[in-house]
């Protein structure tokens, strides 16, 4: 005998798989429900398996039954089958089946609807039996929610949580550490997962967490002074230049002279143009601008009519003599800022040649460029090729472009060179400001813009 062995979800679907590969006249001769996958009981989906052949080959093994018959028994051997499951599937299998999708958010309202469900039996139950006399209505109408009713309630927001902190730890992707980092602390944990979260790297997470707690119980932190204790961590982390903003005088007599540089595309010549309209209009100080930007179309055209709404003199240089001619000329200037042409870090002999410009102007200041937008990777590799210009302090730009924020972290630590300006769009002269640790803190622990 041909029999066959069907697997679904559930009962109906399982029939259908049955009647679409055997027919109406089908014969099913076994039905089990077992549990299959998860990880040490959690994620373990409920399985419908049955056991079925074609009615004339199972009719060989078994006494002839008319064919009237047959199918009125299949009928009801099949509406058996669905009136007694129907309960169970409604609940057990629906909750435990979707304890395997893939995101949270199911798990809960999937959690949430077994419970609200087991909460409306007993609540109908409540309501059949009705009180005998007013004074009963009045004392039923204010009985208080039973310690079943509670104690399920409770159990399901516990499920919740922890159904919410797994999938959270999932997608870390290091469990691990994660509970060991925050030692039993729901609190630690939650804050933990949401600086991965952030992509802040794993280790910098560690070591945040690790600082807020100074060996203090985690159970002793209150929410609120466990968030001001991580964003003290941060900042403490972060190298900043106290004197960004502010123009000093120089050692060497000459205007406190300030390049950037940068790959193509980052904000530089922008950048330029608000630091100038900074020390121009909000500091009054005299500017001069020099621009070695003469390979980019309309690059000069642009800083040119940023200088002139400003009300600063532009001068342009395309050659180490230009520059020193050029630095002559802006002598008696508080602030000379040079905005270079934008190279690619895979350019190795055109950042030779930006190095060599550089050491002509000698300036007090280098600041590399970064977009906040680019990924961790990009700015770690830019940040190693233009070493050899030897920048000294970091600008992030684009801010109000960035998908997150822990990435600024990563590269400051890793980098450490001092932060000294960002910039959170386009509009010129404002949207820049000096960098400040507790800004950065903000963002990276979830802080708006």
């Amino acid at each position: 005998m041909n029999l066959k062995t069907y697997k679904a979800a559930t009962m109906p679907q399982a029939l259908a798989l049955v009647k679409n590969s055997l027919g109406r006249d089908a014969v099913i001769l076994h039905t089990r429900h077992y549990k299959e996958g998860g990880v040490m009981g959690f994620g373990a989906r409920t399985v419908v398996e049955i056991t079925a052949g074609a009615a004339a080959q199972v009719g060989r093994k078994r006494k002839p039954v008319a064919p009237r018959r047959r199918r009125e028994e299949i009928k009801t051997n099949t509406a058996h089958t669905d009136a007694s499951q129907r309960h169970k599937i409604a609940t057990t299998v629906a909750a435990e089946n979707t304890l395997s999708s893939q995101t949270a958010g199911d798990l809960i309202r999937k959690t949430y609807a077994v419970a609200q469900a087991e909460l409306d039996k007993k609540e109908s139950q409540t309501q059949q039996r009705k009180p005998s006399s007013s004074m009963d209505a009045l004392f039923a109408s204010k009985r208080p929610v039973g310690k079943a009713e509670k104690s399920l309630e409770d159990e399901v927001a516990q499920i919740k949580k922890l159904v919410q902190q797994m999938y959270r730890m999932q997608a870390s992707g290091d469990n691990v550490r994660a509970m060991n980092v925050a030692g039993g602390s729901d609190e630690l944990l939650d804050q933990y997962l949401a600086l991965i979260g952030q992509e802040v790297a794993k280790e910098l997470a560690q070591e945040v967490i690790d600082k807020a707690r100074n060996g203090r119980d985690a159970g002793l932190l209150d929410p609120e002074t466990l968030q001001t204790e991580l964003k003290n961590a941060i900042s403490h982390m972060l190298p900043i230049d106290t004197a960004a903003g502010k123009i000093t005088e120089t050692t060497d007599g000459r205007p406190r002279t300030i390049a950037l540089v940068g790959p193509t595309g980052v904000g530089k010549t922008t950048t330029i143009a608000k630091l100038a309209a900074t020390f121009k209009l909000k500091q009054k100080k005299k500017v001069g601008l020099i621009t070695m930007d003469t390979y980019r179309i309309a690059a000069v055209d642009q800083l040119r009519t940023y200088a002139q709404i400003i009300g600063v003199d532009l001068q342009v240089a395309s050659s180490s003599a230009e520059l020193t001619a050029a630095l002559q000329k802006t002598r008696d200037c508080d602030v000379v800022l040079i905005d270079t042409a934008g190279r690619s870090q895979k350019d190795d002999p055109k950042l030779g040649q930006l190095s060599g410009f550089l050491a002509t102007a000698n300036p007090h200041e280098v600041h590399l460029v970064l977009s906040s937008t680019s990924s961790e990777a990009v700015m770690l590799d830019i940040a190693e090729r233009f070493s050899q210009i030897s920048y000294d302090r970091l600008i992030f730009t684009k801010l109000d472009e960035a998908v997150s924020y822990g990435v600024l972290l990563n590269v400051a630590k890793t980098i450490n060179k001092q932060l000294s300006y960002l910039t959170t769009g386009q509009e010129v002269p404002h949207q820049i400001e000096p960098t400040q640790a507790s800004r950065i803190a903000d963002l990276v622990m979830g802080g708006k813009l």
